[in-house]
């Protein structure tokens, strides 16, 4: 039998050791280059049945692609062997890393058990892989735990085929595994092993923060109910607002601070344990700086021994955010750590196992019953995503400037990288290339084409220039947008995509960002718009919302008035300097971009006028308008489960969307008198979440209509949602539930998000597709 898929790094060798034990075979299983290799003998219907198990009982952890098998001469095995793995060179999948199981958290709170309080045990079920893999195929003597050989009791249990640890490659002891330690700021050792780990909590309950090394990098932990100590982590670590992550030990901890729902429940107890963002309860206990202006809190389940007795004795959740200062990669070196770090945390708790790669926490949230990723890394990369057009020749899409990640892809397969961030500084830079090669390594993909976005000024763009090969692809932004989620659907034909997003480069030399595209994986037509506005201070306006307004406001003088409260507060003489950028068209580049409208309908309503992260206004709008659709009805569901229902339907008052044109002639849809609209209706007094929501319903509504004409106008009868905007819940919700009630069918992201963290996998389907086109031809 020859088997491939994920296979290696998931107890699958000793997997079927036990299943031809178990039917009575002899023979071997082996690795070779990330693929599995078994041959049995024994009786004909035992053999039958243990292939028939092999995919059936596959671990859970394992993801068959193909099993091949064919019948060979009997040779007269006496018994079965897992045999040493054989490395050549070809395409290796690689497991990401994998949550505490079940059998190992018993086992670490078993006081007769000889791992108890142990922080590094594992199983062949559970624990590091890519962070730890240098090289494959996965075996100890290529991996960060070489460094610590197994002492005589793990080394029985490593060769024992009847043992959990039968060949798990980070089987270690107390006696032979890696240590943990606590310093001080300046270095100083406070304590090792249990009493490190006593003092770290001694600290997290004073209110100190504590910084720890985890399987992909540094922790910055505090309380998460003490508004004293989230201050401070934010004030240290130069993090206004943005929300904090809040770790936790069981889904009854995360339900006491949030509500929880089936899918979201299965999510936070996956192997993969991602931060989940759930809709927080009032009464959470939770500290008012943990999400600032939010409803929802970004919730996760502990996921290494190390945070689980951490947990264990502090008793409370806490805040386990990115150990960096704002906007630079995490750390994950103990002298990096000591360096960068220390004016943020008031200890270090740190232990001696290498961390081979840089790994964030995933995040997920859960949309129309399934979960949807806001940033996919931990527990997920690097898994392969199938292309649905086989590329002639290796090839690398280099991604976006923000939220970057980048995709390598060999035949009809493509390996997406973990989310890198955003390409604004050196040190992020250096993680991108340092990652890029190491993707290159352990997959063996040498590229001889590169996508790149079509923005000139982008640091990926200049990556892709800087690399030297014959070939290089531009792809539009929103074409890739459109593109990532008809492929890893596998549709190849034309569909309608709505891609929603801040800002993208576009044809005509303005930003795009509300787009309405005919598209298919070669090409694309614009179908509809939104109306251009500038956007007075160019990027800054992502940073101060009052600016979008008035870059709005400009196009219709006459309704200036109703755009007032987008303005209070803000000095006379910042804004005579926005009228003169508007007027002469300085720094005030035009913009089709629904972020921007978004950013804008918050500035009217007077929620946010200026903003410390870039969605900031959005997320807050939105959060508004799901507090007022919680209230108006008598539900438990998630906003976005009900706001399409009658009940909230008819309190929402109605604000049309002018369009011009028709669809096939790229329609262009006017905001202006809805933003001026909203602007009236609460200096009027009405209730600003009532306005929110009413947008909401107003935006998605027109967008339905818009995208259901352009099916009609060109015969297709799919249509792909893309873009940041659609981490939405309530934009989502209404649209998707439009367009199926309208009887089309909606593609939305599954195995990448919606972001541009989809970007790279777009413009390499776009890639792998133009390249075919071009050999057909």
């Amino acid at each position: 039998m020859h088997v491939t898929g994920l296979v290696q790094g998931v107890g699958f060798r000793p997997f079927v050791h036990r299943l031809a034990v178990r039917h009575d075979l002899a023979g071997w299983v082996r690795n070779e280059s990330g693929e599995v290799y078994v041959e049995v003998e024994g009786r004909e219907r035992a053999v039958e049945a243990f292939v028939r198990a092999l995919r059936a009982e596959a671990p859970v952890l394992a993801r068959i692609e193909t099993l091949h098998s064919e019948v060979i001469p009997r040779t007269g095995f006496a018994d079965f062997r897992v045999l040493e793995s054989l490395s050549t060179r070809g395409r290796l999948p690689v497991s990401p890393d994998v949550a505490t199981c079940a059998a190992c958290y018993a086992e670490l709170f078993d006081p007769e058990d000889r791992r108890f309080h142990y922080p590094f045990i594992t199983c062949t079920d559970c624990g590091p892989r890519y962070t730890v893999i240098e090289t494959m195929p996965y075996d100890r003597v290529r991996t960060a735990m070489r460094a610590f050989p197994q002492c005589a009791t793990c080394h029985a249990e490593y060769t024992d085929p009847e043992d959990r640890r039968f060949h798990s490659e980070t089987n270690s002891c107390a006696d032979c595994g890696p240590g943990v330690w606590l310093t001080g700021p300046d270095g100083t050792r406070i304590g090792s092993g249990a009493e490190a780990i006593e003092a770290a909590a001694a600290m997290l309950d004073a209110g100190d923060v504590l910084a720890i090394r985890g399987l992909g990098g540094y922790h910055l932990a505090c309380d998460a109910t003490s508004e004293f100590s989230v201050l401070r982590l934010r004030a240290r670590k130069a993090r206004d607002q943005k929300p904090l992550a809040v770790m936790v030990v069981d889904v009854a901890d995360a339900s006491a601070l949030c509500h929880v729902g089936p899918v979201e429940r299965e999510v936070l107890t996956g192997a993969e344990r991602p931060i989940v963002l759930l809709r927080a309860r009032d009464d959470s206990g939770l500290a008012p700086s943990v999400s600032p202006g939010l409803d929802t809190a970004g919730v996760m389940l502990a996921y290494t021994p190390l945070h689980l007795l951490l947990l264990e004795r502090v008793g409370r959740p806490l805040v386990m955010t990115s150990g960096n200062l704002s906007e630079l990669p995490i750390c994950t070196a103990n002298a990096e750590a000591s360096r960068k770090l220390a004016d943020v945390a008031d200890g270090f708790l740190m232990h001696d196992r290498d961390i081979v790669a840089r790994y964030d926490d995933s995040v997920v949230r859960v949309m129309n019953g399934a979960p949807v990723f806001i940033r996919r890394a931990r527990g997920y990369a690097p898994l392969p995503v199938g292309v649905p057009v086989r590329t002639p020749r290796p090839l690398l899409a280099v991604g976006p400037h923000l939220k970057n990640t980048f995709s390598l892809v060999t035949g009809d397969v493509a390996f997406v990288s973990q989310h890198v961030g955003d390409l604004e500084n050196v040190e992020t830079l250096d993680h991108y290339r340092e990652a890029l090669l190491r993707f290159q390594a352990l997959f063996s993909i040498e590229p001889e084409v590169v996508a790149r976005d079509l923005h000139p000024g982008y640091l990926s763009t200049r990556i892709a220039d800087e690399m030297g090969l014959d070939r290089v692809i531009g792809v539009q932004h929103h074409h890739a947008h459109i593109a990532a989620v008809a492929g890893e659907h596998g549709v190849i034909e034309p569909v309608v995509g709505i891609a929603y997003d801040g800002t993208g480069y576009g044809d005509d030399g303005h930003t795009w960002g509300a787009e309405l595209l005919l598209a298919d994986l070669t090409g694309y037509r614009r179908l509809a718009q939104l109306r251009y506005a500038p956007m007075p201070g160019g990027d800054l306006a992502a940073r101060t919302p009052w600016r979008v307004a008035a870059g709005y406001a400009s196009l219709e003088p006459e309704l200036e008035a109703c755009f007032a409260s987008a303005f209070e507060g803000v000095p006379a003489a910042e804004r005579r300097i926005v009228a003169t950028q508007i007027d002469r068209g300085v720094n005030a580049p035009l913009a089709s971009s629904m972020g921007r409208l978004f950013d804008a309908a918050a500035a009217v309503l007077g929620v946010r006028r200026g903003a410390a992260y870039e969605g900031q206004a959005a997320m807050e709008l939105e959060a508004l308008a799901r507090h007022w659709v919680a209230g108006s009805v008598d539900d438990s569901r998630d906003p976005s489960e009900v706001i399409g229902e009658g009940p909230v339907q008819a309190h929402l008052p109605r604000i049309a969307v002018p369009v011009n044109g028709l669809p096939g002639e790229c329609a262009v849809a006017d905001p202006v008198p809805v933003l001026a609209e909203l602007g009236a209706r609460a200096a009027a007094g009405e209730d600003a979440g009532l306005l929110a929501a009413a947008f909401h319903a107003s935006i998605g509504e027109a967008t339905v209509d818009l995208a259901a004409a352009a099916c009609g106008e060109c015969g297709v009868s799919r249509v792909a949602l893309g873009g940041g905007v659609f981490q939405n819940s309530l934009l989502q919700a209404i649209v998707g539930q439009g367009l199926v009630s309208r009887g089309i069918e909606v593609l939305r992201p599954e195995r990448l998000g919606p972001n541009d963290g989809a970007i790279s996998y777009g413009q390499a389907v776009i890639a792998a597709a133009r390249l075919a086109d071009e050999q057909g031809r």
